[in-house]
């Protein structure tokens, strides 16, 4: 249909040039050597924001590149200017008309939609197009290999926007733009910016290019009653402004509400001086985007220049003037380098603008320029610093580093709050000073300084309210068949009543705004609902909001979003127990038959080593053989309970003792403890223990109706789906537990914790939970997708949970059962001799190194005993003889030695030192 369009459009506005004879291939070549003249063809409206500060640009750069020594010597630039009056219609005529003149480039169109219309000419007739307005992201695509943007993409303007949103954690937008190619695809790409950061646009609200104020009116009164406040207006510099006015008039700039702008904002308030005052007023507290240039000499020059330019309808200028100015420079300085390399300048006529009866279709006129794919590759190629930086393209034919001011509206002027750009992305700093910088996107990099906002106030505001439509918040409820402490009907105002809707009202009664609501039961009371079913109803627009033991997983995070969970959960298995039978030798329970052989035996062991090393010193351990025999069972058992009454006094006898005492605690402390828990353990009626007895089983197994333990133990745990059997309540499960797998009911329920405890209440703790718990979840309210709600009432139920109010709500529903600390079960392990060997080794070193000590020192006094106190003394024979005062050898019998260890250790210290001194009177009597 362009095309359609464009041929029509030649056919009746292009005067044709008579053509004698055959046109094809006829070539206007410029003459030997540099040409003298190029014609540079300009499109754009004067008489517009953009092309007032546009044209003087133009003008003042074709000057200035005609009169630089340093391009294009003894050549000169002649601009051949159309104006497009605001009208595609025109915009494309005055196009065909500029292509007459055999322009190598035109400078231009500033808008997209006459840009896509154009550059189906321009890519005909190979000329290139650079354009410092139109920015459409869509102008980009190989459709249009002979566009070249020479300003930013909105597609990075999209981004800026994005980031913008995102960082002061607003998830939805609604969109006001002006219906054509610049605002519907500069608002497709916010979509999708958007999207990459869970963020939407909730609603697009645009209206034809020159709406009337009633069109406007009715469009931002449709939007007022919706609940997002955050708006992004993306509109014509020319008309923008009427939506401002309409919106003051609708109470749509106070507080509460946030405006983002893109850059035509900016572009109508820099292009003056001193702005209007009516004007500033009507945007007090907008946020607005510049398209970023940095601050050079040149720049400061070129400000200076703008003052004595007297054909001119501004005072100032805005960025596409500056934009415009580079365009020029940049289309001369290819040129420069084209014609340096030899290339000439010529056109040709295209055949295919001739029927093939011969005819003319009045088309000669427009000529192909010839090297015109050769000019545009060096345009590309083009690298030179110009008013707005850099200028230079990347791959995609953007220019690099793109790059956004970002301006507050307050006063009488603009305040700048930071920077955007691909690089860095937010930042209080330039780009320039980060382009040499690691890149940090990070959301804790992310700075701006702070922002006055509708209202005058600095306080973020919300971004939603809820809408102005009448229509209270839905909530679906779960209508429950049992535990119904949890939620259930009632017959009061509100219709519901429990546990989890006095934590919901709690919450909602903490938001600093009032929430109207309208609770809607789920489900008929004659069963457990479906909670998956209720999630997908959230999910698809059925109700705003599910307020329930709703329990949060990971299929349903994907379906809705949770608030924080205001009760921990988890599934348990719960299984039947019985009391143990009486057995009259469980006072043998407690130890292995090993473990009583090692004790019985170390009793007897370390009495007889006490007797020993106390015999000689303690008269209690004499007497006669049967006395001591009984004296060493008599102690050795008695230790059990301390109760021996026979005093130690030997130190070896104390240390061992002592050590053993402190094993009889041990033993005795732990077969007390054993033996209470074996009198007062209840057995398991089923072999289950935990999830993986459970798992390996073929039993059956009892869940609750409606809950997701049905779908997690078939796809999560590989469980039989014949295995599984849903129970709807109370009754249903102790019924089932009671009758087992054998009678018709199952092995174990496995269900969720607090279910678990209410049930452990209502059966007085006739079952048992069994292992531990084997996932870990909670339960939240479920709120559609990005819902603002689900982030308030997060806060709201931490609020609760500090102040105690969580747990006095739990407690008044759901206090906890008596039995909560018997859920453990308790088996019959007796204990062996693995558990206590260390302490027996201990003891045994212990006594093995005193009766050590205790013989080495007996055996020490042995040798220095002589039962014959009265034998004479042997002469002495030598004189070395009678120096040692040795004893004669004498022959050692165990009898002699078992008599000297029965003695009295006094005895025989007394008669050592008779022997001593006996010994020395010899001696002397010998020397004397």
């Amino acid at each position: 249909m362009v095309n359609l369009l464009v041929f029509g459009l030649w056919v009746v506005m292009v005067v044709p040039v008579a053509v004698k004879g055959i046109v094809a291939n006829t070539t206007v070549s410029s003459p030997l050597g540099v040409p003298k003249v190029v014609n540079v063809g300009a499109l754009f409206t004067v008489n517009s924001v953009i092309g007032r500060s546009a044209k003087p640009a133009v003008v003042a750069a074709i000057d200035d590149v005609n009169s630089s020594p340093d391009v294009l010597r003894g050549t000169r630039l002649n601009l051949i200017l159309h104006d497009t009056n605001c009208s595609g219609f025109l915009g494309t005529i005055g196009a065909l008309q500029l292509m007459e003149n055999d322009v190598v480039a035109a400078i231009g169109p500033q808008s997209s939609g006459i840009a896509h219309v154009i550059s189906h000419v321009v890519n005909e007739l190979q000329i290139p197009l650079l354009s410092f307005g139109a920015t459409d992201p869509t102008l980009s695509s190989l459709q249009y290999p002979y566009f070249i943007r020479t300003t930013q993409n909105d597609y990075h303007q999209m981004s800026a926007i994005t980031d913008l949103v995102t960082h002061f954690e607003w998830k939805e937008v609604i969109a006001i733009f002006v219906d054509d190619d610049y605002g519907r695809n500069g608002i497709s790409a916010l979509g999708d910016a958007l999207a990459n950061k869970r963020a939407k646009i909730s609603y697009k609200a645009s209206f034809t290019p020159g709406a009337s104020l009633n069109d406007i009116t009715e469009k931002l009164t449709e939007v007022n009653l919706m609940e997002c406040r955050v708006f992004v207006v993306h509109v014509n510099p020319d008309s923008g402004l009427q939506v401002f006015k309409v919106a003051d008039k609708l109470g749509m700039l106070n507080s509460g509400y946030v405006w983002i702008s893109t850059d035509w904002l900016t572009s109508v308030l820099d292009s003056s001086d001193l702005p209007d005052l009516d004007t500033m007023n009507l945007i007090q507290g907008v946020v607005a985007l510049r398209q970023h240039t940095s601050s050079s000499d040149r720049k400061k020059s070129f400000t200076s220049k703008w003052k004595s330019i007297k054909d001119k309808d501004t005072s100032s200028f805005n960025s596409y003037a500056l934009y415009a100015y580079d365009s020029v420079w940049l289309l001369a300085h290819a040129l420069d380098t084209f014609l340096k390399s030899g290339e000439s300048i010529t056109f040709s006529y295209d055949s295919q603008l001739i029927n093939n009866n011969g005819s003319e279709l009045k088309l000669s006129a427009l000529r192909i320029f010839n090297e015109g794919n050769k000019l545009l590759e060096t345009i590309l190629n083009t690298t030179f610093t110009g008013l707005t930086g850099e200028v230079n393209f990347d791959e995609e034919r953007n220019l690099v580093h793109p790059a956004y001011d970002l301006v507050n509206i307050g006063g009488t002027g603009l305040r700048t709050i930071g920077y955007w750009s691909n690089h860095s992305g937010l930042s209080i700093a330039t780009p320039e000073s980060l382009y040499a910088k690691h890149t940090n996107k990070s959301v804790d990099g992310q700075r701006l300084y702070s922002v006055i906002w509708p209202g005058e106030t600095s306080k973020k505001p919300r971004g939603w309210v809820f809408p102005n439509n009448g229509k209270p918040l839905r909530v679906a409820v779960p209508y429950r068949y049992s535990y119904k402490e949890v939620v259930t009907k009632d017959k009061s105002s509100g219709g519901v009543r429990g546990y989890c809707i006095d934590v919901f009202e709690a919450a909602v009664n903490l938001l600093p705004y009032p929430v109207p609501r309208k609770y809607i039961l789920y489900g008929d009371g004659k069963r457990n609902p479906s909670y998956t079913n209720l999630v997908n109803a959230v999910a698809d627009n059925t109700y705003d909001a599910a307020v329930g033991d709703v329990t949060i997983t990971t299929n349903r995070t994907r379906l809705v979003d949770f608030t924080q969970p205001y009760m921990e959960s988890g599934l348990v298995i719960v299984v039947a127990v019985k009391a143990a039978k009486p057995k009259p030798w469980a006072f043998l329970k407690p130890f292995t038959i090993e473990m009583w052989l090692v004790t019985g035996g170390f009793f007897l062991f370390v009495g007889f080593v006490v007797w020993i090393l106390e015999h000689r010193l303690n008269h209690e351990f004499r007497g006669p053989p049967s006395q001591q025999l009984i004296t060493i069972f008599w102690f050795s058992f008695s230790t059990m309970f301390f109760s021996h009454r026979e005093n130690t006094v030997s130190t070896l006898g104390r240390l061992v003792l002592i050590l053993w005492l402190f094993v009889v605690l041990i033993i005795n402390s732990s077969y007390t403890a054993s033996l209470t828990s074996i009198l007062t353990v209840q057995q398991l009626t089923s072999r289950i223990e935990g999830i993986d007895s459970l798992i390996s089983s073929n039993e059956p197994i009892g869940v609750q109706d409606g809950t997701f333990a049905y779908n997690y133990l078939i796809r999560e745990l590989n469980i039989a789906e014949y295995r599984i059997k849903p129970l709807r309540g109370e009754e249903e499960y102790m019924n089932a537990l009671r009758l087992g797998p054998k009678n018709g009911g199952v092995t174990a329920i496995v269900d969720e914790l607090p279910y678990v405890e209410l049930f452990m209440r209502y059966t007085k703790c006739e079952f048992r939970i069994v292992g531990q718990e084997f996932t870990k979840s909670g339960w939240g309210f479920a709120f559609q997708r990005d819902s603002p709600l689900a982030v308030d009432l997060s806060t709201a139920i931490l609020q609760l949970s500090e102040n105690g109010d969580l747990q006095r709500i739990h407690d008044k529903w759901l206090s906890a059962a008596s039995c909560s600390s018997q859920t453990t079960d308790v088996q019959e392990n007796s204990l062996s001799l693995s558990n206590f060997w260390g302490l027996f080794l201990i003891c045994g070193v212990a006594c093995f190194i005193s009766l050590s000590i205790f013989f080495c020192r007996m055996l020490c006094q042995f040798r220095r005993f002589n039962p014959e106190e009265e034998e004479a003394h042997e002469a002495v024979e030598s004189d070395s003889a009678t120096r040692s005062s040795r004893r004669p050898l004498r022959t050692i019998s165990f009898k002699d030695l078992i008599d000297f260890y029965d003695r009295k250790e006094a005895e025989i210290k007394e008669m050592l030192k008779r022997n001593k001194g006996h010994v020395t009177r010899d001696s002397d009597d010998h020397s004397g």
